[in-house]
């Protein structure tokens, strides 16, 4: 497969990045701005997502019965050079499977996921997968 989106700059206070019919506005003002992702949000959110589809992906090969998800993430960044050393995820499904069906359905998500096997073999990924209470 083969994945396309084209980026331009609109001023010095943001761009746009395309892809199909979709737009995202990005953050890159130097001075930042709160309507928009800056790039590591949106890496977060790319993981985010990756995760997110994971479960629908392994949900019905499971015959896995879900109610909701939800994924925080944080990333942990070091000035010099800039890169980042960690980033923390914790996944929350709303299910009355039971704690061993948790277990592999959080497996899953990270066995198949594009963009977590990805960013796994560049900088550690921590996190877990929990009932919501």
């Amino acid at each position: 497969m083969e994945y396309r989106v084209h980026a331009r700059r609109i001023d010095a206070h943001g761009s746009l990045a395309v892809a199909k019919e979709a737009e995202v506005t990005l953050d890159t003002d130097l001075a930042g701005r709160r309507d928009a992702m800056n790039p590591v949000e949106l890496l977060l959110a790319a993981l985010a997502a990756c995760m997110l589809k994971g479960i629908e992906r392994v949900t019905p090969m499971l015959n896995f019965q879900i109610d909701g998800a939800e994924v925080a993430l944080e990333a942990i960044r070091q000035d010099a050079p800039p890169k980042l050393m960690l980033i923390r995820y914790a996944i929350v499904v709303e299910s009355a499977e039971t704690d061993q069906r948790l277990d592999l359905l959080h497996r899953n998500i990270l066995k198949y996921g594009t963009i977590s096997n990805t960013l796994s073999s560049a900088v550690p990924l921590e996190g877990s997968l929990r009932r919501k209470v």
